[in-house]
């Protein structure tokens, strides 16, 4: 979910989040960079994961012979980050690392092939390839949140924040020191802030190729909308034409509670020449039906099947095609279903046509580049089958699959050769590194797949790695579900190990081959720990029936899943101890483990909920984005004529079972998550102490939905493991 986290676009969305920059008095202080740490036993520490480096964006040179990218760097001690930029070869070699200061510089673009731009200070500059001839571009008063230059480098789109006060009133200009906020319309919270500000794209001159005007044009501007959207959109929302007169960009032009209700964003053309701006998906003359905002938009107008061709969906991340022809957006159908199925479309420019290209693949498009020859494949990852693999489509728009790891690929694009790609891989006991994929279309086993970073490598060749393995059961409706198992690192086959259900979030995010920083499956087996994750009802990758059956029916099939593929493991596997499993999650993994706390039979012998719903009734009016409880719960729970579905989902709210609770459990939770309030991981932990059961609440003021600080990251592992052991060894 977006809303109870949606691994989606971009499993980069987490490190997106991670990337916070520090501040500058922390920049002339701390500078941190590739840290040596020593492991006696092999076993992973969580000081070891917070010791590892974060590779996220990079890019290819025109040329095709260098790429830069960037990793950030993580002190337990000073409680800081530091973001640098590497510069090498395309073939991995050369490595240089281009940062020399304290300073954070991010977010690294190629103006020719041999200078690039960055960010650092909240300017734009440039440097050469060895990190010479640094000079500042911008003059924004340190504003620039993002950028892109335009093909022929005489124009830059900046995103730059600009006060917005549409839901949250200005304080007098004479209370200066005010800090009370009055607040008229939904929206005033957005995920993890009070949104008193909103991201525009400006357009600025660009000089000689370098210096950039000191005033830029909003292309929105009058207009009370965000551009790129909250809370995860990047500059990857917009993109420019190859000829450089036109800038296509993501929007969701709604404010208030319609926008809280709404999943509705378009892809708009905007015409630097004439300064007219035309929505794609829709026709200029559209009238939005009228919806009830208490009630799932699920049945109403706007998603009948004749509003459907208007593309009242999230649309985004528009990608002009090579000969300027075509353009190419991540889309889903309908309005207020955050975790629709995401398709490939393509728009013909000369004759508005569109085409939904990946109709035969029945999972999501997670991120797409086009190839850079003149027939103008398109690569796509995706996934299918609990993994994040690399698929192209033919010139005959069919869907052909390249690669076939059990490993998650992310952030696709073109090498600028037209025959290799580059990708950021990672799997269950791998970080994040980059390779050069050169893709076959005829035999996925021909596909060269080659690593070209070994950033952890001074880390990994020091650990023991667990093994990890798939294992098919039958669910209770008929089915086959997959489920994961990773056994400790020098396992033993004739020993019983405590065993752990992880319970997925979302509710729509697969189990992939994810590489987490906080849930990381690598660090609980090297503590002693069999996982058990189930690829449960509700879950892409297996088709759009599985998926969507979760929605209205959260304590039903989904919960029956858990429970059999935990019963399968301690039944058939002889090394899993079934007395001394524990079960845990975060967001609706949290949920998940409330609702089991109260109908598990005596299965488990703890409990760990992050970020957890606990009752859905207060969660229903708490969460910021309402399209998530409207379309997941059908009704608000004041609507007397609300549907069975509405009625099932507030009668088996976990809260109302805590009668049934009966063994120990540790809450955790951030007060500045506003997707689900620390009040549902409050409430959870009081219920179980009034009801004397032995529990602990770990809270962190400064956390959202994730725990993106590290000495707070530290002190969650070891409560987290802390707890376990306690019950479990």
């Amino acid at each position: 979910m977006t809303t109870m986290i949606k691994k989606n676009s971009l499993a980069l969305l987490a490190l997106l989040a991670l990337l916070a920059p520090l501040t500058t008095q922390a920049q002339e202080e701390v500078k941190i960079g590739r840290q040596n740490i020593t492991i006696t036993d092999g076993r992973m520490t969580p000081e070891a994961l917070w010791a590892m480096g974060r590779i996220s964006s990079y890019a290819a040179a025109p040329d095709g012979k260098h790429i830069v990218y960037q990793v950030g760097y993580y002190s337990v001690k000073h409680n800081k980050s530091h973001h640098v930029l590497y510069m090498m070869n395309a073939d991995g070699t050369g490595q240089q690392l281009l940062t020399t200061s304290a300073k954070n510089e991010t977010d690294a673009a190629w103006l020719d092939a041999q200078t690039i731009a960055f960010i650092s200070g909240g300017e734009i500059w440039s440097m050469k390839l060895d990190g010479s001839e640094r000079r500042q571009l911008s003059q924004t008063d340190g504003n620039v949140e993002g950028f892109k230059f335009s093909p022929d480098r005489k124009k830059v789109i900046i995103i730059k924040s600009i006060p917005y006060h549409g839901s949250i009133k200005e304080n007098p200009s004479d209370l200066p020191k005010a800090t009370g906020r009055l607040v008229t319309d939904l929206m005033y919270r957005h995920w993890d802030h009070y949104v008193e500000t909103i991201q525009h794209p400006f357009l600025y001159t660009v000089n000689d190729g370098f210096t950039i005007a000191n005033t830029g044009i909003d292309i929105l501007e009058g207009e009370p909308y965000e551009c790129p959207m909250e809370p995860f959109g990047g500059i990857e929302q917009i993109d420019w034409s190859n000829d450089s007169q036109c800038i296509a960009y993501t929007c969701r032009k709604k404010t208030g509670v319609m926008y809280s209700i709404s999943t509705d964003s378009d892809i708009y053309i905007y015409n630097i020449g004439t300064r007219a701006t035309t929505n794609l998906c829709k026709p200029a003359d559209y009238v939005e039906p009228e919806v009830d905002v208490t009630k799932t938009l699920k049945y109403q107008a706007v998603n009948a099947e004749s509003n459907l061709k208007n593309m009242p969906g999230y649309d985004q991340n528009p990608k002009f095609s090579p000969d300027g022809k075509h353009i190419a957006w991540l889309s889903m159908a309908r309005d207020g279903y955050e975790s629709d199925r995401q398709r490939l479309c393509l728009y013909n420019l000369e004759t508005g046509e569109k085409t939904f290209l990946t109709e035969s693949f029945d999972s999501n498009v997670d991120d797409f580049c086009w190839s850079d020859t003149k027939d103008a494949m398109i690569y796509f990852i995706g996934v299918w089958h609990a993994t994040e693999n690399l698929y192209a489509i033919t010139h005959k728009q069919q869907v052909v699959q390249l690669t076939d790891k059990w490993a998650d690929f992310g952030s696709l694009q073109m090498l600028n050769n037209g025959k290799q790609l580059l990708a950021e891989r990672h799997s269950y006991t791998e970080p994040a590194d980059l390779y050069l994929i050169t893709p076959n279309s005829k035999k996925v086993e021909k596909t060269v797949i080659t690593q070209i970073t070994e950033e952890n490598k001074h880390i990994l060749s020091q650990l023991n790695k667990p093994k990890v393995q798939q294992r098919w059961v039958s669910t209770t409706d008929g089915n086959q579900m997959l489920y994961w198992i990773i056994l400790p690192p020098n396992f033993d086959e004739t020993k019983k190990y405590p065993t752990l259900l992880f319970c997925e979030g979302g509710p729509q995010s697969p189990v992939s081959q994810f590489w987490s920083y906080r849930w990381n499956f690598m660090i609980m087996a090297s503590q002693g720990y069999v996982i058990v994750a189930p690829n449960r009802h509700g879950l892409p990758g297996f088709g759009s029936e599985w998926c969507e059956q979760i929605s209205g029916d959260w304590t039903g099939q989904c919960m029956s899943d858990y429970l059999v593929a935990i019963d399968d493991a301690a039944q058939n596997l002889p090394y899993v101890d079934k007395d001394r499993m524990g079960a845990v999650g975060a967001s609706f993994g949290g949920f998940s483990v409330y609702y089991l706390a109260g109908h598990h039979d005596k299965r488990f012998k703890c409990f760990i909920a992050h970020d957890g719903a606990f009752n859905l009734e207060a969660m229903y009016t708490e969460t910021e984005e309402n399209w998530f409880s409207n379309w997941e719960y059908d009704d608000a729970y004041w609507n007397k004529n609300r549907t069975a579905n509405a009625d099932k989902t507030y009668k088996n709210s976990p809260h109302q079972f805590v009668d049934k609770w009966d063994t120990p459990i540790l809450c955790i939770h951030g007060e500045k998550d506003y997707r689900i309030n620390a009040t549902q991981g409050m409430s959870a932990f009081n219920a179980a102490r009034m009801r004397g059961i032995e529990a602990q609440l770990l809270i962190f003021p400064d956390e959202n939905h994730w725990v993106l600080k590290p000495q707070n990251g530290i002190l969650w592992q070891r409560t987290y493991f802390g707890w376990l052991d306690r019950w479990l060894k």
